[in-house]
């Protein structure tokens, strides 16, 4: 019996309730169940006791109750809708007077929208959201086109790989080692030799002797390629040390096939003093020409932390001639140490020994340190700086004038 009851009112709440709130027909809904409810009563059992009667005025409670659980949820959820499209309507007409919203928007975003205590705090939740989409949208562009670049290059490297597996590019380029190994042998020969000064490692970090390889590296593959190469000699060179594992990684095994010289001497017991010129940027002595005869030697370093005159007190404690590069000669500098890379100096001694151009052969350095190349002599621009100081400190009018005046002609005067 309660099962059946049960099943009425889901049958009850299913369908019959909707339509009867909808035609306005509630009044005429509870005779029906009662007759419904009875009926089938009778024909599942007709000896029914009156305490097994149904209870009518409980049974109405419980479909009031139900009707207007129904209504109150049809219309919250009227409610719901409209002010999500009235929220969508002023979001449109935001829109429309020229305001940053967002194109697309979801309804979770519409309720928080809802939800801002004030007006302007609508305007930056929308401004936000507006944002959030161009950065979206900005950052899928930027994808795509990424895509796009490396479409492009893969397509290129497989076009140069075709031209590199083509049998004539192979031959040129093998032609051109050739060459390269041919002038560097010659060079071991007949060149002239350039010394790396190899006993820094204590000097330096980990991080710092690997920087100096790399360093090396490009230098002696500039040197190979160019068209008069030095003899190029790694002195106080240790096996197992720093300097021999990062070569062994950079070069593996055409570290036995490089044309050039490795000993572990120093290079005082390989060349005369007298020929030995040591390149360091604290030397006091300035390099005017490139001599062919003398022999120069770079310390292999890198310095991040710029230590000064660790180089130089080595040449002095051998007793060897040192050399600085003329930068303030030919240089307006700018900043930072005078310190150069090894590459860097590699290629402005290969500059110095074909051309013996010091303005060709100081273009290697780096643009960011100097403002330009100095156009009027040295002492002219002494001079001029001198004048500045003293007019920045404030001497005497008399002790002023006297320079001025030999300089210039007697219609500028100091007012």
């Amino acid at each position: 019996m309660q099962s059946a009851n049960m099943f009425l009112k889901k049958i009850v709440r299913s369908s019959v309730l909707p339509f009867a709130a909808r035609h306005g027909l509630k009044k005429d809904l509870f005779p029906l169940s009662r007759t419904l409810s009875s009926s089938l009563c009778l024909k599942q059992d007709s000896s029914c006791t009156p305490s097994e009667k149904l209870d009518l005025d409980a049974w109405k409670k419980v479909m009031k109750s139900g009707l207007q659980e129904e209504v109150g949820e049809t219309v919250s959820e009227s409610k719901e809708l409209s002010s999500l499209d009235v929220a969508r309507e002023t979001l449109e007409m935001w829109r429309l007077a020229g305001r940053l919203v967002p194109e697309n928007i979801s309804e979770e975003q519409l309720k928080t929208f809802m939800e801002c205590p004030s007006k302007s705090a609508k305007k930056k939740y929308v401004k936000y959201l507006h944002l959030k989409e161009l950065h979206k949208k900005i950052d899928k562009k930027k994808k795509e086109e990424k895509r796009e670049r490396k479409m492009e290059a893969q397509e290129q490297t497989s076009k140069m790989d075709e031209t590199i597996t083509s049998p004539f590019r192979r031959l040129w380029s093998s032609a051109i080692d050739r060459a390269y190994n041919w002038r560097a042998a010659q060079s071991m020969i007949f060149g002239q030799p350039l010394v790396f000064d190899m006993s820094f490692e204590k000097e330096m970090s980990v991080l710092e002797v690997s920087n100096t390889v790399k360093q090396l590296v490009m230098s002696e593959s500039c040197n190979r390629r160019s068209v008069d190469p030095f003899h190029i000699h790694f002195c106080n060179f240790k096996d197992d040390s720093l300097y021999h594992k990062e070569l062994i990684k950079h070069y593996r095994e055409a570290w036995g096939k490089l044309l050039i010289t490795v000993t572990d001497q120093c290079y005082t017991e390989v060349f005369p003093k007298d020929k030995l010129i040591y390149l360091t940027a604290d030397s006091p002595n300035v390099m005017k020409t490139f001599d062919h005869d003398k022999i120069y030697i770079v310390g292999s370093m890198v310095d991040k932390k710029i230590k000064t005159g660790v180089s130089l007190a080595r040449a002095k404690r051998l007793g060897l001639e040192t050399a600085a590069l003329p930068l303030d000669k030919y240089l307006l500098w700018n900043t930072g140490a005078k310190n150069l890379t090894l590459d860097q100096m590699m290629h402005i001694l290969l500059t110095l020994k074909d051309t013996a151009d010091w303005k060709a052969a100081l273009e290697f350095v780096p643009k960011r340190k100097y403002c330009g190349f100095v156009n009027k002599p040295v002492q002219e621009l002494k001079k001029t700086l001198d004048l500045i100081n003293t007019l920045k400190t404030g001497k005497g009018r008399e002790e002023i004038q006297k320079p001025f005046a030999k300089s210039y002609s007697k219609k500028y005067k100091l007012k």
